[in-house]
């Protein structure tokens, strides 16, 4: 997924300002009997989810809005796993997952192509769809916001670490490979330490029960700030004087 320029909100506040959503959020991608939803962060089918890891479906994201061109493997792997090695065995996993929710093959592709020692394209003939709930009420969603990141946190269990199978990758000393878990349900958002070395704090209090997190709660995971924001949807243009 793009990365976008935002303000540092790790910095100390008394007020924050809203958090906006990525104007990407705005669209929705069709193709033959599939959708992808960057709000909702879901891949459907006939309005059913299709089941996709958090890492997959960013993956399939990032290949359907860069279907104008092949995308490869380094590119790749820097936008899911910047800054850190990985086998190319992680990407071909993934790969393989997208394919199979979407009933493709590598052999007679409709959807995703192997470009030969190169990397991946999207192929499939994509729709985009204005989606008209980002002009109405603002959507319950949820985004931990660090440095010049920003990571949307899907339903259910969202795994914050630095393993590279973490729904909320963070390459950072102190940070374990599982470190927390933030549970989203219900309109609400959870969070839960797993036992870390270093452990995870809200506000300089160390979280030992699951604790409730709201819009502004500062979020230290050893030698990392993070900060939990509600976004807002965005409003209309204003017109320059």
């Amino acid at each position: 997924m793009r990365a976008a320029t935002i303000p540092n909100l790790a910095s100390t506040e008394a007020h924050l300002r809203p958090y906006r959503l990525p104007a990407r959020c705005g669209v929705t991608f069709r193709f033959g009997p599939f959708s992808v939803d960057p709000l909702t962060r879901q891949l459907l089918r006939g309005g059913q989810e299709v089941s996709l890891s958090p890492k997959a479906f960013q993956l399939l994201l990032l290949l359907v809005e860069t279907r104008s061109r092949a995308m490869s493997k380094n590119e790749l792997q820097q936008q899911l796993w910047p800054s850190t090695f990985v086998l190319d065995t992680n990407l071909a996993g993934l790969i393989a997952e997208i394919r199979r929710a979407l009933g493709d093959t590598a052999e007679e592709p409709t959807f995703v192509r192997t470009m030969h020692r190169f990397g991946y394209r999207f192929i499939g003939d994509v729709q985009e769809v204005a989606d008209s709930r980002i002009s109405g009420e603002p959507v319950a969603k949820y985004w931990l916001v660090w440095e010049n990141k920003q990571v949307p946190l899907s339903e259910g269990e969202n795994i914050v670490g630095r393993g590279v199978d973490a729904s909320v990758w963070i390459d950072a000393p102190g940070v374990s490979r599982h470190h927390a878990r933030i549970v989203v349900r219900e309109g609400t958002a959870t969070l839960e330490d797993l036992g870390s070395k270093n452990g995870t704090y809200v506000g300089g209090h160390r979280v030992t029960i699951p604790h409730r997190l709201t819009d502004g709660d500062r979020v230290r995971l050893g030698s990392v700030v993070i900060t939990f924001r509600i976004p807002q949807a965005p409003g209309p243009t204003e017109t320059a004087p």
